[in-house]
């Protein structure tokens, strides 16, 4: 598997959900894990401590957001509790997504570039929104939550379709022959 295959693989876990007794049957550490598995190989990736970091955080903060308790907790104690446990996500991805357009535009490639920025402005908005709209507009709610579904939804795609540029590909895998 490719490395940004594993990334998008790894958001798909963590983008869906499918509770059971208040369980996700798809825990999100593993999503964050797939995440990790894609961002260590990634070649000459930009700022690789703090991407790794930022993974690493979002995977914990996961770990413990997975039992039911922790984050009805949050809810009922404060909704923008709630909203801080979803930052370190919300921060992996926005820092994966500009090392990416870093990537691709050290290599040349103005388009995914210019969608990788695109993603990664959309996961900005999508982390301050809940700020914005849980302070002035609680009635702007459907519209936050379709600005994190439309963003999470172009990550994956953009992922999947970035997955074999050569800037995207460990030295390993561009000389294999299939």
């Amino acid at each position: 598997m490719k490395p940004l295959q594993s990334v998008a693989m790894g958001l798909v876990i963590v983008a869906l959900v499918a509770r059971l007794d208040g369980y996700d049957l798809l825990p999100d550490p593993v999503g964050w894990a797939l995440v990790l598995h894609g961002v260590r190989r990634l070649p000459n990736l930009p700022w690789p401590g703090a991407v790794r970091f930022l993974c690493w955080l979002a995977l914990v903060v996961s770990v413990f957001l997975w039992f039911p308790a922790v984050p009805d907790a949050l809810a009922d104690t404060d909704a923008s509790l709630e909203w801080a446990g979803s930052l370190p996500q919300v921060a992996a991805v926005g820092t994966v997504c500009a090392a990416l357009a870093r990537l691709a535009e050290e290599a040349g490639d103005r388009r995914a570039r210019a969608w990788l920025r695109t993603a990664c402005t959309l996961v900005v908005l999508t982390g301050i929104a809940p700020a914005v709209v849980l302070a002035a507009e609680p009635g702007a709610v459907g519209a936050m939550l379709t600005l994190g579904v439309v963003t999470i939804v172009l990550v994956i795609v953009l992922l999947f379709r970035y997955a074999a540029r050569p800037w995207a590909v460990p030295l390993v895998d561009q000389t294999s022959t299939g």
